[in-house]
């Protein structure tokens, strides 16, 4: 799987106009805006998510 991970909208404007910046690897840019921002996959969690409550109302 060597496909690369497509932004849905820009972080800064909301705006689905992006294409693919030619600076770098996962580099995107936003016609509406006229930003460019990158995208970088750090790694997992070795904890994982643990949630902050048990899930119900307390009263």
């Amino acid at each position: 799987m060597s496909e690369r991970a497509a932004p849905f909208y820009c972080p800064y404007c909301g705006d689905e106009d992006l294409r693919p910046s030619e600076e770098s690897h996962g580099a995107w840019e936003c016609g509406a805006c006229n930003r460019a921002f990158q995208l970088k996959f750090l790694g997992l969690l070795a904890r994982g998510l643990q949630r902050a409550d048990s899930g119900g109302d307390h009263i």
